[in-house]
């Protein structure tokens, strides 16, 4: 049987980057603990449409946990309350009847605010283009078995590949850190050996781009990996370390 809740939602709006922002107020009544967190914000809009006000930004796509998009911060956790899901594949099921939820955007200097929860977070994209590719020429695609690849090694790089760069380990860091996500990036490439000729390069160019966005540095404490939608483990972090250490012996 479909049951409801009643919830009161304290949510952050805000009219652009450089405009001050303040939590706003709403009720929501009747709401099915089988619709998702995102259906929930779709209700709400609705509610503030008829009312003719303006409807809240928020970002997202695929609304099936593989884009990263929908990056509200609900509660205090980056996703939410749920381990292990996005936003998208939170369910209000996790709420209790009369709860006051509280919903921000991803709070790190290197994610700007563009209204309300909407967050520009094209500081990944960067730190991608500074070196989370593959540049050699491999001519035509080559066959599956042509290079061996030991099983432990692939299924470590495929756990690193998982990462969706959604940004919830650097909102979730006391020091707004990205070193979860350049960590994920690099340990996909340098653990394959099609990665391992630029892997040392890689690391640096990577690591430059991370702390020219205005990141901050990783002090080990664990939130990342804590909040992480895709499980990833911090145990990448200490492959990044080796592969900058041994860059910059090289130097």
């Amino acid at each position: 049987m479909e049951k409801s809740i009643n919830v009161t939602l304290k949510i952050w709006r805000q009219a652009g980057p450089k405009i001050k922002g303040c939590f706003e107020t709403y009720k929501l009544d009747n709401v099915s603990t089988d619709s998702s967190f995102l259906e929930m914000m779709d209700i709400l809009n609705e509610q503030l449409i008829k009312e003719r006000k303006e409807p809240v930004v928020f970002d997202h796509d695929c609304r099936e946990g593989i884009c990263g998009m929908c990056s509200l911060y609900i509660n205090g956790h980056p996703h939410g309350p749920d381990g292990e899901v996005t936003t998208c594949q939170l369910h209000m099921r996790n709420f209790k009847d009369g709860e006051t939820i509280t919903v921000e955007p991803w709070r790190s200097a290197a994610f700007p605010v563009i209204k309300d929860l909407m967050v520009d977070r094209g500081a990944y994209d960067k730190i991608i283009q500074a070196g989370g590719f593959v540049s050699v020429n491999t001519g035509g695609t080559p066959d599956a078995n042509a290079i061996p690849i030991p099983k432990l090694d692939a299924d470590e790089a495929m756990d690193a590949a998982s990462c969706i760069g959604c940004g919830a380990c650097a909102a979730a860091c006391k020091n707004g850190s990205a070193m979860l996500f350049v960590a994920a990036k690099v340990s996909q490439l340098a653990l394959l050996p099609q990665g391992r000729l630029e892997a040392a390069h890689r690391a640096k160019l990577m690591v430059a781009k991370m702390d020219e966005l205005g990141f901050g540095n990783c002090t080990n404490t664990g939130a990342c990996e804590a909040e992480c939608p895709k499980n990833i483990s911090i145990s990448h972090i200490a492959r990044l370390n080796r592969e900058f250490l041994s860059a910059k012996f090289k130097d």
